[in-house]
């Protein structure tokens, strides 16, 4: 299994907010060492891995996730605390989960 993660740079160089609370969520948790893979979708670059990937995979939110495991297709995960529990088997709650959909107007778009 491969896991990348992809994360947005605005045009003006800063990170996206939601990109640096879900990356210090995985540090707390212990499982920024399961990613293969950190991308950045750079706002100011069209190009950039990041953007290319969102692109390719319908994604217009960051941060997300992709999961490739052999012989399927890439799977992707756009809420952190789905992929935490179906990907990574970690408990979660859901306070924090239903606390995540709701507060979606924390998401960057790309």
């Amino acid at each position: 299994m491969k896991i990348t993660m992809v994360k947005k740079l605005f045009a003006d160089g800063s990170p996206c907010k939601k990109c640096g609370e879900v990356e210090e969520k995985m540090r707390a948790a212990g499982h920024l060492e399961r990613l293969d893979r950190v991308v950045i979708a750079d706002e100011a670059d069209p190009a950039s891995e990041g953007m290319v990937l969102a692109a390719l995979h319908t994604v217009d939110r960051a941060p997300f996730f992709i999961v490739e495991r052999d012989g399927q297709a890439p799977e992707i995960y756009t809420v952190y605390f789905k992929f935490v529990k179906e990907v990574l088997n970690a408990q979660t709650s859901e306070d924090d989960e239903i606390r995540e959909i709701m507060n979606d107007v924390d998401l960057d778009f790309l």
